[in-house]
């Protein structure tokens, strides 16, 4: 176990409002004046930290939620961004020229597939997906053309578990850089002490936690978070994902519940996966000592706040799936709905949704069934009771006797 602790990071940050308010003001606009016209052109010509020019760039209400992140993945600087895909994006386009390769993770996010399957391949970058579980089928894959490796530390939806510092290594062996995908497991997991070069999440889901907004963020070095932000021919300024100042205050609240969040979800989701086990379900939970990646989670997580809110269970076939998934919808159980870290449960198919993306025979090759049920698992406070009505919707369904 790692002894990084991101909440004690985001307590001990303090900022305040123009007021000496404890929330700091809320920049409700979209330009900045300037002092003179000499110090207007010193700007465009060097960027000064902490100047304001244009929101667009930076705006001093995103500062303040960036660099809370930064702290939250002990990161030298960090952005925030319009949506997880457009941190994907960015991040990978200021790397990558036309011409560069990709090492993926084959168990990746529907959306983050698709953007590597469809979209890049037309501007001269190619995708090798991998199973990122064979550190051996990742070194092999890597040519002089291979200018990243890309994983998701806990995978969606498989869950698998990547070895973040020894994907680090072989990055660094060959001189690319490992981009991290770190949504499933905030203050879990922290893969810039582990080696990582770029984290980035989607903060539309635990690190929000109120399934109220769409927002993204990249973590990194100084050195890359300039690149990306430069007026020229950075791709975050270039592209303009910009996020909202206020979405980007609401976020910075809710942080500063995230760590206690984060160890209910937790400690609801292993309750829930060792009795599912214990009726003998498939369960795909990373707490669980059966599970693939258990111990190599053991080594790399932070101590204290679980192994996260996320499992799968496979109902066996897709019909079976469907109605246990109503049913649970029907019991009050939580919310048939895609995405996840929201208080209330939430639930999936991730091969007709969050994955859809993924061609099926690609889907049959990773193991991802047809009758895989994705649980983003809520704050329940009994969360026995719970358990109760699940286990109702499973004799319902026929997957458990009565």
């Amino acid at each position: 176990m790692h002894h990084f602790d991101p909440s004690t990071e985001i307590q001990d940050y303090l900022v305040f409002g123009e007021y000496g308010d404890v929330n700091p003001s809320i920049t409700d606009s979209s330009t900045y004046t300037f002092l003179s016209p000499e110090k207007m052109k010193e700007l465009f010509d060097h960027e000064v930290e902490g100047c304001f020019l244009y929101s667009r760039h930076w705006n001093p209400t995103n500062k303040y939620l960036a660099d809370a992140l930064a702290r939250l993945e002990g990161s030298e600087a960090a952005i925030v961004t319009g949506s997880g895909m457009s941190a994907i994006a960015c991040s990978i386009l200021q790397v990558c020229n036309s011409g560069d390769e990709v090492i993926s993770g084959r168990t990746i996010y529907g959306g983050t597939y698709a953007l590597f399957k469809n979209l890049l391949p037309r501007f001269g970058i190619t995708v090798k997906f991998v199973n990122t579980q064979d550190l051996e089928a990742v070194k092999e894959s890597i040519s002089e053309k291979t200018k990243i490796i890309y994983c998701e530390s806990v995978s969606n939806p498989l869950l698998e578990i990547a070895d973040i510092p020894k994907l680090s290594e072989i990055a660094n062996e060959n001189n690319i850089k490992l981009v991290v995908d770190n949504t499933f497991s905030p203050v879990i997991i922290s893969p810039v002490h582990l080696g990582a070069h770029v984290v980035v999440h989607s903060l539309t889901k635990f690190i929000n936690g109120t399934s109220d907004c769409v927002a993204g963020c990249v973590c990194s070095s100084n050195e890359f978070i300039h690149q990306l932000m430069d007026i020229n021919s950075g791709t975050a300024m270039l592209l303009g994902p910009v996020l909202d100042s206020h979405r980007a205050a609401s976020i910075l609240k809710n942080l500063h519940s995230l760590h206690i969040r984060i160890e209910k979800h937790s400690a609801n989701a292993l309750y829930l996966a060792e009795n599912f086990e214990k009726l003998g379900l498939k369960v795909y939970y990373p707490g669980l000592a059966s599970h693939g990646g258990h111990k190599v989670l053991k080594e790399i997580m932070n101590e204290g706040f679980g192994y996260g809110g996320m499992l799968a269970i496979d109902a066996g076939d897709e019909k079976t799936a469907d109605a246990l998934m109503n049913k649970m919808q029907e019991e009050k159980v939580g919310y048939l709905a895609v995405s996840l870290g929201y208080f209330k449960t939430l639930f999936s198919s991730p091969g007709h949704s969050t994955s859809s993306e993924i061609p099926k025979e690609e889907q049959q090759k990773m193991g991802l069934s047809e009758g895989l049920v994705r649980i983003s698992i809520g704050l329940d406070n009994n969360i026995h009771k719970t358990f109760e009505r699940i286990k109702k919707c499973l004799v319902d369904v026929g997957l458990l006797k009565a």
